[in-house]
């Protein structure tokens, strides 16, 4: 029987079975499934799409020396206005997260100041205490750098497979930047597609293929091309920026469009979309950096770009333009990261975690000057959208009408956590 009373019901939600019916929450996940009962508050969702909340695997919420460009009172707010509600943060800070005193510290600083849910991943390097950070709640491995990228080393090969032999060991889940980098510095788009190549990044993920042992939890992170993704085993990522953009479209000297892997040629990123129902995830890749930095020469501006906020907007506005099925995006930006990282997924069931976010039909154009993202711009500017009008963060309303209700955070740890 259902609870009598709710902390929240969402009116005539429409399922993916095409049935609609009240979704019944209370102490933060669904109790009940069908009629309605009394709760402490209703939202009427017959003229919204109600998506399970994202799970944005692939975030650098920065903080620390790095405030400037975000921090995780910014980063989390702005994943919440688009209807992200749990982050993985990367773990290329400065310093980096190589001990369980630095990882337990940056927790500590996320539980401080997030407003969603959130986990953190361990660095790997060649003194990193791996065992002890997974230990001490380390979400996952990596991004592991196979090429070097911004704050980042590269390992090589042999470092590398004795790394991965290690957190084969733990049952640890390793997520990999695969890249090779060759050349001089890159003054244009062009020339930095060139030396981190589409081919060389295909070489680079059959190279980690090699290294890793059968059987490993292996996760390729922001594959850019066909072939790379072809290559891949295990789980693989792909970012919106790579889905939603090509070099053709900046500046050849535009600094805000340098990540890492590069922006490929337009026919490039239409072949990625070609294996949309290859990929497993789409992670946002978060890494922004102050406009400031990217106004440099091109040479010596960093590379990475703000996207937690924009990530499933663009891809509603994609459902809407008929491009993908609603049900991909679900199980790619929800579903699919909840079962990777092994954490309860947000959902339709009782007993599923109460995250989700309410999506209007009109679309919109992506605004910097609206986004709530530190850095204040985007590579996205002017791209149709449909942002979420409201969002629930383990049952309670947390974002609604562009402002944040109130902050919810949690945080969720590995499965080797141990609990002292």
């Amino acid at each position: 029987m259902p609870p009598v009373t709710a902390d929240l019901v969402l009116k005539n939600v429409l399922l993916p079975t095409g049935r609609s019916a009240d979704i019944v929450i209370a102490g933060g996940v669904v109790r009940h499934v069908g009629g309605a009962v009394r709760a402490d508050e209703a939202i009427d969702c017959s003229s919204l799409t109600c998506l399970p909340a994202a799970v944005d695997m692939h975030v650098h919420m920065r903080g620390g020396v790095q405030a400037e460009k975000e921090d995780w009172r910014t980063g989390t707010e702005s994943a919440v206005a688009g209807g992200v509600t749990v982050v993985v943060d990367q773990p290329n800070t400065i310093p980096p997260l190589t001990t369980p005193d630095l990882l337990c510290a940056r927790i500590r600083e996320a539980e401080a100041h997030a407003v969603c849910g959130f986990a953190v991943n361990a660095g790997v390097t060649t003194d990193a205490d791996l065992e002890g950070m997974r230990n001490a709640g380390a979400m996952a491995f990596g991004e592991i750098f196979a090429a070097p990228s911004s704050y980042g080393e590269g390992l090589d090969p042999e470092t590398l497979e004795r790394l991965l032999a290690r957190i084969h060991a733990m049952g640890g889940l390793a997520t990999v930047h695969a890249e090779e980098v060759a050349g001089p510095a890159p003054a244009t788009l062009a020339e930095h597609d060139r030396a981190r190549s589409g081919a060389g990044e295909a070489r680079a993920v059959r190279a980690v293929r090699a290294l890793a042992p059968g059987g490993m939890r292996l996760h390729f992170c922001h594959m850019s091309t066909a072939a790379s993704v072809e290559a891949a085993r295990g789980t693989v990522e792909a970012t919106p920026h790579h889905l939603f953009l090509s070099r053709d479209m900046f500046a050849e000297d535009d600094a805000r469009a340098r990540v890492n892997p590069p922006l490929r040629d337009e026919v490039t990123r239409r072949g990625l979309w070609s294996c949309w129902e290859r990929i497993d995830i789409v992670a946002s890749d978060h890494a922004p950096h102050t406009l400031r930095e990217k106004e440099l020469p091109f040479e010596d501006a960093p590379s990475g770009v703000p996207g937690v906020e924009t990530m499933v907007p663009l891809l509603m506005a994609a459902v809407r333009r008929g491009d993908i099925p609603l049900a991909s995006v679900i199980e790619k930006t929800s579903w699919r990261p909840a079962a990777i990282l092994g954490i309860r997924r947000a959902g339709f069931l009782p007993g599923d975690r109460a995250d989700f976010a309410l999506y209007p039909d009109a679309v919109t154009r992506i605004d910097a000057g609206s986004l709530h993202a530190k850095c204040g711009w985007s590579p996205f500017e002017g791209l149709d959208a449909i942002f979420p009008e409201e969002v629930v963060v383990r049952g309670r309303r947390t974002y609604a009408g562009g402002e944040l209700l109130e902050a919810h955070p949690a945080w969720y740890p590995g499965q080797g956590y141990l609990s002292l």
